[in-house]
C-alpha cells in the first residue's frame, strides 16, 4: 500500500485526470462528471468508438437522474416522498424496483441486528449539520422509540408498504447510490463496455481492468484532506468508503456529530473514523460499510468476513489502520 494524492469527495480512480465532458485521451478513454444525489457522479471509460461511447455515458446520467428522481427524500413528488407522507396511515403501493430495495434493506437489518435500518430517518431528522444542530438526548429518545426496521411491514402480494409505528421515516442513503452504481455497471456492460469505472460520491464500481493494469482505488486519509492511506487495485468489484468526514460538526463537548448514525441510539458512533468495503456488488458494499461503522471493529469485522467474498479497510478511532484476513493474506500490511 502506497501512499498519494487524491480527491476528498468520493473515490478517484489513481491516474485518471479530470477531463471536460465527453473528451477523450490517448487510446479511446472518456470521461464525464455530474452533480447528482447530492454528489459528484462519474463514469470514466474506454470506448474505440467515440459516438457509442458518449451515448453509453448518456445513459448512466439518465439513469442516476432516474433514481434521483423516485429516491431522493428532498423531493416532494419522489416515491420515497410518497412513502414517507402515507404509509403510517395506509398500505403505499410500490414499484417493483423499491420493493426489491426495502425488502434488501430489511435483510441487513436483520442480520446486522439492527446495526443497518433505513429507518434511522426518524431520528436523523433532527440533525442540522449546515446549522450544527444535535438533538436533545430526550428528543433522541422519542424519536428512536419510532425507529426499527420491525416497524417496516412489506407486503409481497400485495407490493406495498405499511409503517406499524407514527413518526416512522425511511431514507435510502445508506443504499440507493450502491443501487445506482450496480445499475450503471448493468448499463454500459450491456452496451459492450468492457473497461470502465463508476463513481457516486463514496461508492464505486469498476468494470474489468484499465486494460492491462487493475483500477487502482484510493481510501482517503479521514483527517489529512488530499492524502490517502491505502491503494486497492481492482477488477470487476464494487467498492464503499463511510466516514466520519462527509457531513458532520463537531459539538462543544467534543464529541463529532456525522451523519452516519446508529439506529438504535440516534448518535454517531466514534469507534472507528472510516470503513471501506471490496464487494461483488454496490448494494452490498454500501450496506457493509454502515454495518461495520455502527458495530464497532471487533465485531464489524467479523460480521463482514461471513460475507463471501467481501473484504475491508478500516480506520480506527485513533488513526490506525486494519484490514480483514483477505486482505492481509494478499500482503496488505497494517500500519502501525
Amino acid at each position: 500500500m502506497s501512499m498519494s494524492s487524491m480527491s476528498s469527495v468520493g473515490h478517484r480512480a489513481a491516474g485518471s485526470a479530470r477531463l471536460p465532458a465527453g473528451a477523450w485521451v490517448q487510446g479511446g478513454w472518456m470521461r464525464r462528471e455530474e452533480a447528482i444525489m447530492g454528489t459528484s457522479i462519474s463514469v470514466e471509460l474506454w470506448s474505440e468508438d467515440p459516438a457509442a461511447g458518449n451515448a453509453a455515458m448518456d445513459l448512466v446520467i439518465g439513469e442516476m437522474h432516474r433514481i434521483d428522481r423516485g429516491m431522493s427524500p428532498h423531493k416532494p413528488d419522489s416515491e420515497l416522498s410518497r412513502i414517507n407522507r402515507e404509509a403510517a396511515v395506509r398500505p403505499v403501493p410500490l414499484s417493483e424496483e423499491m420493493f426489491a430495495l426495502l425488502a434488501r434493506s430489511l435483510e441487513f437489518s436483520r442480520r446486522s441486528e439492527g446495526a443497518f435500518d433505513i429507518t434511522f430517518a426518524g431520528a436523523g431528522r433532527l440533525y442540522d449539520y449546515r446549522e450544527r444542530i444535535r438533538p436533545t438526548d430526550a428528543a433522541l429518545a422519542q424519536a428512536c422509540a419510532a425507529v426499527g426496521h420491525q416497524h417496516l411491514e412489506l407486503d409481497a402480494a400485495a407490493r406495498s408498504v405499511r409503517f406499524a409505528r407514527d413518526g416512522l421515516r425511511i431514507d435510502l442513503g445508506g443504499f440507493a447510490k450502491g443501487h445506482a452504481v450496480d445499475n450503471a455497471a448493468a448499463i454500459l456492460a450491456r452496451r459492450g463496455i468492457r473497461h470502465a469505472f463508476i463513481s457516486a460520491g463514496g461508492d464505486s464500481r469498476v468494470i474489468g481492468d484499465r486494460r492491462g493494469r487493475p483500477w487502482t482505488i484510493g481510501v482517503r486519509d479521514p483527517r489529512r484532506p488530499g492524502e490517502i492511506v491505502a491503494l486497492l487495485p481492482l477488477e470487476d468489484a464494487a467498492v464503499s468508503t463511510s466516514g466520519d468526514y462527509e457531513r458532520y460538526f463537531d459539538a462543544p463537548d467534543g464529541a463529532r456529530c456525522h451523519h452516519i448514525l446508529d439506529p438504535r441510539t440516534g448518535k454517531s458512533p466514534d469507534s472507528v473514523r472510516s470503513v471501506t468495503i471490496i464487494a461483488p456488488d454496490g448494494l452490498t458494499s454500501e450496506a457493509l460499510s454502515k454495518c461495520l461503522f455502527v458495530m464497532g471493529l471487533e465485531l464489524g469485522m467479523r460480521f463482514v468476513e461471513s460475507h463471501a467474498g467481501v473484504d475491508a479497510v478500516v480506520v480506527d478511532a485513533a488513526g490506525a489502520l486494519h484490514y480483514s484476513s483477505g486482505l492481509l493474506a494478499a500482503g496488505a500490511q497494517p500500519r502501525q
